[in-house]
This record gives C-alpha cells, sequence and structure tokens, in this order.
C-alpha cells in the first residue's frame, strides 16, 4: 500500500467513525425521554417575555455557568473523574420512613420530603407534588444513581394529585419514567415558559397545562394561587442551552404561604420576594450539589442564611441533598450546613427524615 491509499484509507476509517458517533449522538440525544425543545405558538409566546433574548432565557444578572476557566463538557469530566470527597456517597443505607401517602387526611397541612429536591405537600385541601423524580436523575442509569436506602418511593406511592410543579427541566427535577408513570393522577401541571412542550410532547393534555412567565400568576381555586417568581440557575435537557424558563413559586392560600424555592444561586430576587411577600411561613431553599467552580447557579452555603433571611420565612426546610451525588462535597456536608443555620443564624429550620410527616402551620 502506498502512502497516497494509506491515507485515503485512514481518512475513510475516520469519516466513518465521525459518522458512526454523529449518528449515535443524534439518536441518543433525539429518545423520548429528553422531551422536545419549545415550537409553534409556545416558542412565539416564549419569544414575547422579556427574560428571552438571543435564542434562549436569561437570569435577571449575568450569570455564567461555570466559573472555572473549563468549559461544561471539562467540568463534567472533571466530576467523573477528578478528585472527589473520600464521603462522596453514605457507607451504608440512610434511615427514611415509608409512609402510606394514600391513608393520610387529606385536610391535614403537611410536606413529605423524598430525598433530593422530591416532595408532596398537603395544603387547604390539595395535594401538591414537586420535582418527582422516583428512577434515575440522568439521561443514563449508570449516573446519578440515588444513596442506598432512598429509593423506597415510586410513583404508584402516590396519591392522586391536583398540582404537580416542576420548577425546571433538569434530569434530576423533571424524571420522565416518573411523571408517565403518574400521568393518569395528575389534574395540572404548573412549570415554568416553555416547560409545558416536554409534557405536551409526552401526550399530557394542552389544558392541563399551566406555564407561567417570571412574575405572572395563577388563580386555580378559591384564594388559592401559584406565584412564578425569578431565580438563578439555567435549563436544558439536551444539547441546547436554556431554551425554557426556571423558577421558583410563592403558593398563597387561607391558611399557608410556601415559597418553593427551586434550585438557583444568591442574587436579589430573595430580597425583592421577601418585601413582596412578607408574610411567607414556610420556604423551601436548595442545600447541595454547589460548587465554586458552579457558585452562580446553585446555593453556596455561605449565602444560605442571608437568603432565608432575605425571604423573612417563619420556617426553613432545605432540599437538594441526601438522594444523589451531583457535586464533590461530602454527601452530609449540606446536614451540617442545617445545623450551622440553626446555631449562628438562629433560624427555625426543620430537618425533617426522608418520608416524615412535617406538619405545616402558622
Amino acid at each position: 500500500m502506498n502512502i497516497f491509499n494509506f491515507q485515503n484509507h485512514t481518512m475513510m476509517w475516520c469519516i466513518l467513525i465521525i459518522l458512526i458517533l454523529g449518528i449515535t449522538v443524534f439518536a441518543f440525544v433525539n429518545q423520548r425521554s429528553f422531551g422536545r425543545n419549545p415550537q409553534g405558538e409556545r416558542l412565539d409566546r416564549i419569544k414575547h417575555s422579556p427574560h428571552y433574548y438571543d435564542g434562549e432565557f436569561h437570569n435577571k444578572h449575568e450569570t455564567p455557568v461555570m466559573t472555572s476557566d473549563e468549559n461544561r463538557f471539562k467540568g463534567f469530566m472533571k466530576f467523573l473523574f477528578g478528585k472527589r470527597s473520600k464521603k462522596l456517597r453514605p457507607d451504608t443505607p440512610l434511615t427514611v420512613i415509608k409512609t402510606d401517602l394514600k391513608n393520610i387526611d387529606v385536610d391535614k397541612n403537611m410536606i413529605i420530603w423524598f430525598g433530593h429536591s422530591s416532595y408532596l405537600m398537603q395544603i387547604s385541601g390539595k395535594r401538591i407534588l414537586v420535582d418527582p423524580v422516583f428512577h434515575i436523575a440522568s439521561p443514563v442509569s449508570f449516573i446519578n444513581k440515588p444513596f442506598k436506602g432512598t429509593n423506597i418511593y415510586q410513583p404508584e406511592d402516590m396519591p392522586e394529585i391536583d398540582y404537580l410543579v416542576i420548577t425546571h427541566d433538569h434530569w434530576d427535577h423533571l424524571d420522565y419514567k416518573t411523571v408517565m408513570e403518574l400521568k393518569g393522577r395528575i389534574d395540572k401541571v404548573i412549570c415554568p415558559l416553555g416547560v409545558g412542550e416536554h409534557f405536551e410532547y409526552w401526550g399530557f393534555k394542552k389544558e392541563c397545562i399551566i406555564e407561567l412567565d417570571w412574575e405572572e400568576h395563577a388563580n386555580l381555586e378559591k384564594d388559592f394561587t401559584f406565584y412564578c417568581l425569578p431565580t438563578r440557575h439555567f435549563s436544558g435537557r439536551g444539547l441546547t442551552p436554556n431554551p425554557t424558563l426556571w423558577a421558583s413559586f410563592l403558593l398563597e392560600t387561607p391558611c399557608l404561604n410556601v415559597y418553593i424555592g427551586g434550585d438557583g444561586g444568591y442574587d436579589t430576587h430573595y430580597t425583592d420576594i421577601g418585601t413582596r411577600f412578607p408574610n411567607i411561613d414556610f420556604a423551601i431553599l436548595e442545600n447541595g450539589q454547589y460548587n465554586e467552580d458552579w457558585k452562580y447557579i446553585h446555593l453556596m452555603p455561605q449565602y444560605m442564611a442571608q437568603a432565608a433571611k432575605d425571604l423573612k420565612a417563619k420556617k426553613i426546610m432545605t432540599v437538594h441533598h441526601s438522594k444523589y451525588a451531583l457535586a464533590r462535597h461530602a454527601w452530609d456536608e449540606p446536614l451540617k450546613n442545617e445545623q450551622n443555620m440553626i446555631q449562628k443564624d438562629s433560624l427555625n429550620l426543620i430537618i425533617p427524615q426522608i418520608g416524615e410527616i412535617v406538619v405545616l402551620e402558622r
């Protein structure tokens, strides 16, 4: 074989490998579980949002996802293969409580946390399920496996759901398999602008989906209102950056006002929300999966107490921990953060076990 034939042969193999990789990636990201980017009337509505420009949604203030010199891919590879805490995952199964959710009196105001950012609330006779992930928290099953003992709740354990609340479309907050198994027991879906495209693509009826932009609200029952509010984060389930909005929510009812924080770094929106809604009875804040390399998009420990004080909430509960290892800190570091907030900042913090019933009251 002369040098020209060798070069041609090598080039053909390179082209073939690139083609196969391209087809594989295309097939992978086009799985139904990835959902669908907004289109048609929904995309037209998105284009009129003041938070959407240059082809994507933006935070109120400039927010780089990565603050190190690494890009997202390098950061991801560093997370997978770089140095981590020796206590990234617990050595033994965590102690959890298996509660019979279907036999709890619906008139009992309460919250049950399922680990990470999934929880069920009952308020004013309505059941609200937030960011349920009961299967996998990533596109592939071998990443983000739950800690031993934490995966005891499944979609079939859930009661009939009046409102499914999704704060954003990341895999650890929106699990395709979970919502499909709950599909027949969900009355309404409350989500930020654009996220409804996934649900419509997955066969949910359009009239059951309530999408809100920041500063919009929905009056769903008498004196039962969801306000869609800012947070500082990002979105996307595939290769397109920020095609849908991310949000926090304020649920206002006659008996309780509850702030659903979602994911997001510290910013002025906490003060704004605390000023606009001065009577927050209960706030759920993010605590965990943070890192200096992405310090603007998750709530760093040094800002958690300040965020709670900005909101002026009477009681606080933290989530986004104790089920998955999505960052490099020790698995129990968020639990120590909670104790610090109680001791040093005198905050009224509730620290439940997974599955424990926490009564909500003014």
